[in-house]
């Protein structure tokens, strides 16, 4: 449709002209529409990636993208032959054995929380705590040393520091000469960390895996963390894994326990995107009226065009020519000003909470303290694409009516 002929006289019904010039300027108010409609919205995605990004990297840096336990209330029987196994399988970056109890800790004050008896040396295979330490140490965790490492949340519900004393209590019965009486340790804080969320700052605990087996008298770990090549194939993964430990072995992944989350995030960012789609709808209403001015102000030209032989369908191809002229000219100044925009994001929140004194993000309150931003270019095609539709679309129907001109009547009062 769009041959030499209509290229040329479309593209010079979008230069300006004297007896046209509002024509003109309303082409350049639907150009600006389309580019802030595409650069909000390319900054909008760009943020929601951004917090999805770090959500999913403090909670993945905790927990493990798949888990190997034995079976209900047991430890993982040989669970050295369970290790080689799910090693041998390709997908499989790492693995450590824990042990996980459900305490409840005195210091100062008192608090339930989760306690993980973990190896440090072959726990930073599956999560990153170890680069979370915000006092203490990490590789203090050493067998019957007594040492625990605390959440900062937890640290502070506790009172206690580093180099305090805490009891931690497990709800498991032993049977002594003054009858049944539950199980109760002392232990030295050696480490505190901060993750960045709330279900682990102030509910997990880690100490070393021979204490956590002493402690509760079992011989072996409760489960095995995983560490996969890529965390979104887990579900395949983990029944390939299913099918080669066999029934003794229970392999779950980090969808089974948070999948309703990122479920949502995923789910609020397409309906952002949908309602944010609607404001570069509402600029292309702009591009709609401009193409129906101009049809009526080129009456006379369609039918002297008309008259000389041009087609209906030639006529419509110069008409379309203008208004994705003006989408495409948009979209590129949106996606180069979004791209900018989200790329320097967080500098800029920085800058005007620096001149204005005012915290978007408290640290007080909010775990993530900087605005994050995370340009991902799957979004910038999927705006492009989605504002180069609607523009092509807004120019179908002033375009046909241009087709439908009649030379008798259009130049019949000229």
């Amino acid at each position: 449709m769009f041959r030499p002929l209509e290229l040329f006289i479309g593209l010079r019904y979008v230069r300006a002209k004297r007896r046209n010039q509002f024509i003109s300027f309303i082409s350049t108010v639907s150009i600006v529409c389309i580019t802030i409609s595409v650069m909000a919205l390319i900054t909008v995605m760009s943020v929601m990636n951004g917090f999805d990004y770090q959500l999913r990297s403090r909670i993945l840096g905790a927990i493990s993208d798949a888990t190997v336990s034995g079976l209900p209330g047991e430890t993982v029987q040989n669970w050295q032959y369970a290790v080689q196994q799910v090693k041998a399988n390709p997908h499989v970056r790492g693995a450590a054995p824990y042990v996980e109890i459900q305490s409840f800790l005195q210091g100062q004050r008192s608090s339930g929380a989760m306690v993980r008896g973990i190896d440090t040396v072959q726990e930073p295979n599956v999560s990153d705590i170890n680069k979370h330490m915000i006092a203490g140490s990490f590789d203090s965790l050493t067998p019957r040393s007594w040492n625990i490492v605390l959440g900062k949340d937890l640290a502070l519900q506790l009172g206690v520091n580093v180099g305090d004393k805490v009891t931690m209590v497990v709800p498991e019965l032993r049977t002594s000469l003054l009858g049944a009486m539950p199980r109760v340790r002392g232990f030295t804080v050696s480490g505190i960390f901060e993750m960045g969320m709330e279900e682990f700052d102030s509910g997990l605990g880690l100490i070393n895996i021979k204490d956590a087996e002493a402690l509760k008298s079992i011989d072996g770990p409760t489960g095995i963390r995983l560490k996969l090549d890529n965390l979104y194939n887990a579900a395949p993964v983990a029944r390939e894994l299913a099918d080669t430990l066999g029934q003794i072995y229970s392999v779950t992944t980090w969808m089974d326990s948070h999948a309703n989350f990122f479920s949502a995030i995923s789910m609020e960012k397409k309906v952002m995107f949908i309602i944010l789609s609607l404001i570069i709808l509402v600029a292309v209403i702009n591009l709609i009226s401009m193409l129906m001015m101009l049809v009526t102000d080129k009456q006379a030209d369609i039918a002297i065009l008309r008259t000389l032989g041009s087609t209906p369908r030639s006529i419509m191809g110069m008409f379309m020519v203008q208004g994705v002229l003006v989408g495409f000219v948009g979209i590129g100044f949106g996606v180069g000003l979004g791209s900018l925009l989200s790329w320097r994001l967080p500098g800029i929140v920085k800058w005007i909470e620096h001149v204005t004194g005012v915290t978007f993000l408290s640290p007080d309150v909010y775990y993530i303290s900087e605005v994050p931003s995370r340009l991902d270019w799957h979004d910038v095609v999927s705006v492009s694409l989605v504002t180069f539709l609607f523009s092509l679309l807004a120019t179908l129907y002033p375009a046909w009516r241009a087709s439908r001109t009649q030379p008798a009547q259009a130049l019949r009062y000229e």
